[in-house]
């Protein structure tokens, strides 16, 4: 190829790429201009019909297909043999249930985070140590991008128009993780709810914010998990009744607690126990009782408020979290740090969540 060509093939991937800008197809960014060849690429990576319904939002009548999940895969920068651990992660939001109530469209700025486990992580290149939550890897960021792209182009959902988060989060752009099953030293998250090591799972999560812990001044395991009960249990994170959370910890702060007899299920308890607020402490902040009609937590004196039965007419004191499994555990980042994360999870949860086994080419199932 010479210069010329060289330069004229550039010019021509520009003039692609602004024509998707012209026709609102980008989060912001540059997206890969998509042949049908290319979609074909994706298609041939799953046997699901390309008409298949992902996710339906009838509030809006607008819907997510299979093909479309493919579109907006390939536009996010994905490679084709990414496609069936995208297509897991809608069949997991569709599970949820949040996204196609509406949730997307809030103003409270929710997005999806994506967890990976098992071999596919290997497979992909998807990134589960140091800066998980960050750039730098191809699989991570155009995974969960796919997600968010489809949110735009599928559903509409743009902001200033159908999205009417009032500030957003970073994770509106993409959020996938993968969890370091490898230095963990638990059982995976996948194989707590009864899927086997060589399965290989996706679990959204629709969540409204990331908050990392700097814990690295102890090494007793009830300090490090009062750090993060109080980091759940700010009055910040109440938005309704009670809150919910997911726990990523680094692998040191997984093996300090896991080295003083702390499996997963006695953390859970143990930062349930813990994340309590008192009744002053909700009066401070206005946020005492609930509202008869929407149970979003109001000042005591408001005309719709009705007080919450949760706060302990004893004591005084609420939990903020609806039970144990209101928590989940995961092992994720690099093993050099007392660094871990507060993922604030939409919703009371406590219930299982939804996980979807990877179908397809780079699946086991």
């Amino acid at each position: 190829m010479t210069v010329e060509d060289t330069r004229a093939l550039a010019d021509a991937i520009v003039d692609a790429i602004e024509y998707c800008y012209d026709q609102e197809w980008s989060d912001g960014l540059p997206v890969v201009p998509c042949t049908a060849e290319r979609l074909d690429a994706f298609l041939a990576q799953t046997e699901r019909a390309p008409h298949e319904v992902l996710l339906a939002m009838p509030q809006i009548g607008r819907e997510c297909t299979v093909r479309l999940a493919a579109l907006n895969a390939a536009m996010a920068g994905c490679r084709p043999e990414y496609f069936p651990v995208v297509l897991a992660a809608w069949d997991s939001l569709r599970a949820e249930g949040y996204a196609g109530r509406g949730i997307w469209q809030s103003t409270t700025g929710t997005a999806p985070l994506l967890l990976v486990n098992g071999p596919v992580r290997g497979e992909l290149g998807i990134n589960c140590r140091g800066n998980v939550f960050g750039s730098g890897f191809r699989a991570n960021a155009t995974i969960g991008r796919a997600i968010r792209l489809a949110a735009l182009n599928a559903f509409g959902l743009r902001p200033h128009a159908l999205d009417q988060a009032t500030q957003g989060t970073p994770a509106k752009y993409t959020c996938c993780i993968g969890e370091n099953q490898e230095e963990s030293p638990w059982p995976a998250f996948h194989e707590e709810f009864g899927f086997s090591t060589d399965e290989s799972t996706v679990t959204a999560m629709t969540i409204r914010a990331v908050a990392h812990i700097e814990a690295r001044h102890t090494s007793e395991a009830a300090q490090l998990l009062r750090d993060l009960a109080g980091t759940i249990a700010r009055t910040g994170a109440l938005l309704h009744r009670t809150t919910s959370s997911c726990l990523v910890l680094s692998p040191e702060h997984a093996h300090l607690l896991a080295g003083q007899g702390f499996d997963k299920p006695a953390i859970r308890r143990f930062v349930f126990e813990e994340a309590v607020l008192r009744r002053e402490d909700l009066d401070r902040a206005g946020k005492t009782a609930v509202s008869r009609t929407t149970s979003w937590r109001l000042p005591a004196d408001h005309p719709e408020a009705v007080p919450d039965e949760r706060i302990d007419p004893s004591t005084g004191t609420f939990h903020v979290l609806t039970s144990p499994d209101a928590v989940q555990v995961v092992v994720a980042g690099a093993s050099n740090s007392g660094v871990s994360a507060v993922v604030d999870t939409f919703g009371p949860r406590g219930d299982r969540p939804p996980l979807v086994p990877v179908s397809g080419p780079t699946g086991r199932s």
